[in-house]
């Protein structure tokens, strides 16, 4: 038989463990980055992946510490691995499959205090940035150099780099530009064990291409804190574009727009910086309950957005190409003011306060969350209409849930596969255990369909949340026990955000 022996619970540390790593906290930190207030606590518990209201206490750490370098993070990690407690890294905690909720309790590592840019180079083009600092407040610093970090995900006010490199995240612009695995070009990061690693291409800090060894930055990428803490990353600088175009279309039937998306990725326009297909759910759920939705015709479909950024000569001819692509698939210009608008809008959404309906009508507060994959563009019509069913099962046991429909966006520029998201309202007020049993279900179910088409379980969210994760291994296969591997290997004792991607397998006992 098999057994898991860990060392951890979730119940709340007892009174004087709790002193025993303050006191060894505060042997490391001052007294303003040990914090140990409920406040301080629940605040950083929470992700804007729903969650049941009566159970979020149990997810919230005993301690909470702000470091300020690469040392004092290395002097936590050390603190925390021989005391056995659990260490998960926080950054913007914008992130939707849970990284940076504690479930096994133990410390959060918040880290915005190191939000320094430390060298500027542009003569290669290359900043280096402490990972707390915001995406936002980072590119108004390169504004006045004409320079921007392009990583552009929907949650970009408010994410970190250093979520960034943790989840390995996609980029709105990434068909342009590369996703956050291109844009980092090195990183310091702290092992669970406290050693510090620089991990690149090559040693060099600002090397984007090497072939010396084992290629190591992407392990340390996409792991959810499960095997560190970056600190420090050195990123790769664009020239501001000077010209943006994002045109909206409208189009009769979803057929019409799936051909068109299809087609404008792969016009080898090299402006492109991504297109993303709408569908008639995610339409009716823009028109009925987004504040932030600009009104468009009663019959529209389906919607195709494209966007293409570079120098002003470049993006009109790219634009036009475009344009005459998206007129021979039937589609109607949306107009200036429907197309600025709402790309301009495509980070309101993530944060604004949404809402939805009941199957009565009833507009209640309801939260969100998406189940993304990464999907071929043939089989995007298959697992779109299959999605749809599995979440139309789920409304027809429970009120709680909404469709909010499916969107399907170019991951690169040749369009070969796409980001694949349906969004799903849940009234978390309402969230009790059958219902969210009932949820978890739908999400192996929704997993399992992406799989079954060829596809991975997620193309950018990360798939270590309860419920796609149990598929995990089935995508994975062998690779999934080479994961095990790498966690033993590094984490031996367990502390890296313990309870993520069934990692906890790899710890595993066999008793007679």
């Amino acid at each position: 038989m098999t057994v898991h022996e860990s060392p951890f619970i979730t119940e709340p540390l007892p009174p004087d463990r709790v002193d025993t790593l303050v006191a060894a906290l505060l042997r490391v930190l001052s007294p303003e980055q040990v914090l140990t207030a409920k406040t301080d606590r629940w605040n950083r518990a929470r992700v804007p992946a729903p969650f049941p209201v009566h159970r979020w206490s149990e997810r919230v750490p005993d301690v909470v510490v702000l470091p300020a370098s690469t040392e004092q993070v290395a002097d936590v990690v050390k603190i925390a691995n021989e005391l056995r407690v659990p260490v998960v890294p926080r950054d913007g905690g914008t992130g939707l499959t849970d990284g940076a909720v504690p479930m096994r309790r133990g410390i959060v590592v918040d880290v915005k205090r190191m939000n320094q840019i430390h060298e500027l180079d542009l003569v290669n083009r290359t900043v280096t940035v402490g990972t707390g600092i915001n995406m936002l407040k980072l590119n108004e610093r390169l504004a006045a150099h004409g320079l921007i970090y392009p990583d552009n995900p929907a949650s970009y006010p408010c994410s970190l780099v250093g979520g960034r490199i943790g989840t390995s995240g996609w980029s709105l612009i990434g068909a342009r530009y590369g996703h956050t695995r291109d844009l980092v070009l090195s990183f310091d990061h702290v092992l669970p064990t406290g050693e510090v690693l620089h991990v690149g291409d090559g040693i060099g800090r600002k090397i984007s291409k090497s072939s010396s060894g084992y290629q190591l930055k992407h392990l340390f990428m996409g792991h959810q804190g499960t095997l560190g803490i970056a600190t420090q990353a050195t990123l790769k600088l664009f020239p501001k574009p000077e010209a943006e175009l994002s045109p909206f279309w409208s189009f009769d039937s979803y057929d019409a727009a799936y051909s068109c998306v299809g087609a404008l990725a792969r016009a080898g326009v090299a402006t492109f910086a991504g297109a993303v297909l709408f569908d008639e759910h995610k339409v009716a759920y823009l028109r009925r309950d987004d504040e932030a939705y600009i009104p468009q015709p009663a019959d529209v479909r389906a919607l195709v957005c494209a966007v293409m950024y570079g120098y002003d000569d470049e993006v009109r001819a790219g634009g036009k190409r475009l344009f005459r692509i998206a007129r021979e698939h039937g589609a109607r210009y949306l107009g200036d003011e429907i197309s600025e608008g709402d790309w301009a809008a495509r980070h309101d959404r993530y944060a604004t306060p949404l809402h939805g309906r009941t199957k009565d009508g009833q507009v209640i507060p309801m939260s969100w969350h998406c189940e993304d994959a990464a999907v071929n563009y043939s089989a995007v019509p298959a697992v779109t209409k299959a999605w749809h069913e599995i979440v139309a099962d789920l409304r027809r046991r429970s009120d709680v849930f909404d469709d909010w429909g499916v969107f399907a966006y170019t991951s690169g520029s040749t369009g070969v596969d796409y980001l694949t998201e349906i969004d799903v309202g849940i009234w978390e007020q309402r969230l009790g255990d059958d219902a969210w049993a009932a949820w978890v279900q739908a999400k192996r179910d929704i997993a399992a369909v992406a799989i079954a088409h060829g596809g991975s379980i997620s193309a950018c969210h990360g798939s270590c949340r309860e419920g796609e994760v149990d598929l995990l291994p089935q995508e994975l296969g062998r690779g999934f026990d080479v994961m095990l591997d790498v966690k033993r290997a590094l984490d031996p004792n367990n502390i890296m955000n313990p309870g993520k991607y069934l990692l906890d397998r790899a710890f595993e006992v066999t008793s007679p």
